[in-house]
């Protein structure tokens, strides 16, 4: 331990270094997100409270400040179409990861919670349903390690394969919303691919995040009914950064003496952004990684091959398109 309590200051200098470069212009969003990753499995992060704290208060601000460039009519016709295939997506990965739950033996909470993360919005929806569900603390721990791994991967991997297979920025925005798990990481590849596929990419799924209300809801009137309801869970929180993009939105849309500020808003929200990929990279830790079982982990990354194999070939075929 000793040895190790130099090396505490040096990562502090670090992390905040490293978190004012994710603010400058030239800094891309995967390069942020590898950064944090790469300090913290290296020389670890002294802070980690601190990140996690500035991660949950930074990217629904930065949501609602990317509606400051968008329009509202737009959004809302991206939306509407995002909406059944949410709900469409929603029922399929939900079967899918039951049963590949069921298939390699994981615990039932673990392989639930995996399931909703993918199917909704990673660890928000996780966050969401665990106290519901009454989940132990290392079945959360696997489900969130999951998924955060998953989605670093994503981010890197998703803009690359979209230009690879032709996707055009509306189809690669759809294909981010539906096969991405966190609202970071599908605005993150979505800003890395172009305009275009972020307005499209943070429209459908913010449609998407819609769902963690009514799903969790519908978990705790399961778990009640077989008696197994926490007396102390915390009530649901609602996703406030939705109405607060909207609103943004149409702000601009309908105010055009707004047009221009909103551009400089929405530009300084991208780079918010990007210090929260930053942020949440270095969130990473090696107790999450050894926490994440082989079994958990198979779960979760053959649902998201399989989810995203069939969202690629869906958009691919024309079968889904933003309208």
């Amino acid at each position: 331990m000793a040895s190790s309590a130099p090396s505490q200051p040096v990562a502090t200098a670090l992390l905040f270094l490293l978190g004012a470069l994710a603010l400058a212009p030239f800094t891309p969003a995967a390069a942020a997100l590898v950064g944090g990753a790469l300090l913290a499995l290296t020389l670890g992060n002294p802070r980690q409270g601190l990140t996690r704290t500035w991660t949950h208060r930074l990217l629904p601000l930065a949501v609602v400040g990317l509606g400051a460039d968008m329009n509202l009519r737009a959004v809302a016709k991206a939306g509407l179409h995002g909406l059944g295939y949410t709900a469409i997506s929603l029922a399929v990965v939900l079967a899918l990861g039951w049963w590949l739950a069921r298939w390699l033996k994981v615990e039932r909470d673990a392989g639930l919670l995996i399931s909703v993360g993918t199917a909704i919005c990673g660890g928000s929806a996780i966050a969401a349903v665990a106290p519901v569900l009454r989940a132990k603390e290392h079945e959360t721990s696997v489900a969130l390690a999951t998924v955060f791994l998953l989605n670093a991967a994503a981010l890197v991997v998703f803009p690359p394969l979209g230009h690879a297979t032709g996707l055009s920025q509306d189809a690669f925005g759809l294909w981010a919303a539906l096969a991405i798990h966190d609202t970071s990481s599908v605005v993150g590849a979505g800003l890395a691919y172009g305009p275009r596929a972020l307005e499209v990419a943070t429209t459908v799924k913010l449609a998407r995040a819609l769902w963690i209300v009514p799903l969790t809801l519908g978990i705790g009137w399961l778990v009640a009914r077989r008696g197994e309801a926490s007396p102390d869970a915390p009530p649901v929180k609602k996703p406030w950064f939705i109405a607060g993009f909207l609103a943004m939105a149409a702000l601009v849309t309908f105010v055009p003496i707004l047009h221009v500020p909103g551009q400089l808003v929405a530009a300084v929200a991208r780079r918010v952004l990007v210090l929260t990929l930053f942020l949440i990279g270095a969130g990473l830790s090696r107790e999450a990684l050894r926490s994440v079982g082989l079994r958990p982990f198979l779960q979760g990354l053959l649902l998201w091959l399989i989810v995203g194999s069939l969202g690629l070939g869906a958009v691919k075929l024309g079968l889904l398109a933003v309208g």
